[in-house]
């Protein structure tokens, strides 16, 4: 009777990371960093759906990100983050998991932000030409909403001069927004808005020299904004480098920052 040889089990897939794979990989573990930051141990219980679907979500992204045969799965893949590692199963009172759950948390976005860091490293092992960089580099970057909205995808896709150009037009209409002067555009809103003297939005109380000073020089950087930004973008078809374009939208999303601090007069 013949022998039937047995199958050899295939060795799980080691994925080799190239400079798309660390952008989309560092995007998506940034945002399981921001689902756990999200559970609150005083509001949330260890057990609760929201807390199995992050310890899902974690394992998954860790399996499409490094693969099922890599170091960072073989350590991490078998992750809880309603039961953390090393506590021991039996009986045990259910306070004391909610405890466990808590103390738990921090070091979830620790090995998190540890695997971020190992997906940098790979970046630089790679020595990742300055396009490659910026584009990495944007991906983390914590934008203001209305300016991501706008910029994220144009940029994403190359398109960098048209990326400035709306994020400096969503900054214009911010501007509008707030400060109901729909009647203005350009330079002009943005002096008749943020005058020093009779400001329409101001930035602080206004009563000391210090305070003027912070809201004369605010006032030139919005309409830097316009003036520099905005409006060659518009005339000219000429297109921004990536660097640039990252440090100009960074800079832009400032100063949507500054309007939501800023408080009508």
């Amino acid at each position: 009777m013949p022998v039937r040889r047995k199958q050899d089990t295939p060795e799980p897939e080691r994925k080799r990371l190239g400079p798309e794979d660390i952008e989309l990989g560092t995007r998506k573990l940034r945002r399981r960093i921001d689902e756990v930051k999200a559970l609150d141990p005083t509001k949330v219980r260890h057990d609760a759906a929201a807390v199995d679907a992050a310890t899902r979500n974690i394992k998954a992204d860790i399996t499409d990100i490094f693969g099922a045969g890599s170091q960072e799965y073989l350590t991490h893949g078998a992750h809880s983050v309603g039961y953390p590692e090393g506590y021991s199963a039996g009986y045990i009172d259910d306070s004391q998991y909610q405890e466990w759950f808590a103390k738990g948390l921090p070091k979830t976005v620790a090995m998190l932000e540890g695997l971020v860091r190992r997906l940098e490293e790979k970046r630089e092992d790679l020595g990742l030409d300055p396009t490659a960089r910026a584009r990495a580099t944007f991906e983390g970057l914590d934008l203001h909403p209305r300016i991501r909205d706008v910029a994220a995808d144009l940029f994403r896709d190359g398109h960098y001069r048209n990326a400035v150009s709306d994020a400096a037009l969503a900054l214009v209409n911010m501007v509008k927004e707030k400060s109901r002067r729909h009647d203005l555009d350009g330079s002009g809103l943005m002096s008749a808005v943020f005058s020093k003297n009779s400001p329409v939005l101001a930035f602080n109380d206004l009563k000391e020299q210090t305070d003027r000073d912070e809201q004369e020089g605010m006032m030139h950087l919005f309409m830097g904004a316009v003036l520099a930004l905005r409006n060659p973008r518009a005339h000219a078809i000429t297109d921004d480098t990536p660097e640039a374009a990252l440090e100009l939208i960074v800079f832009l999303s400032m100063l949507a920052r500054q309007i939501d601090r800023a408080k009508r007069v």
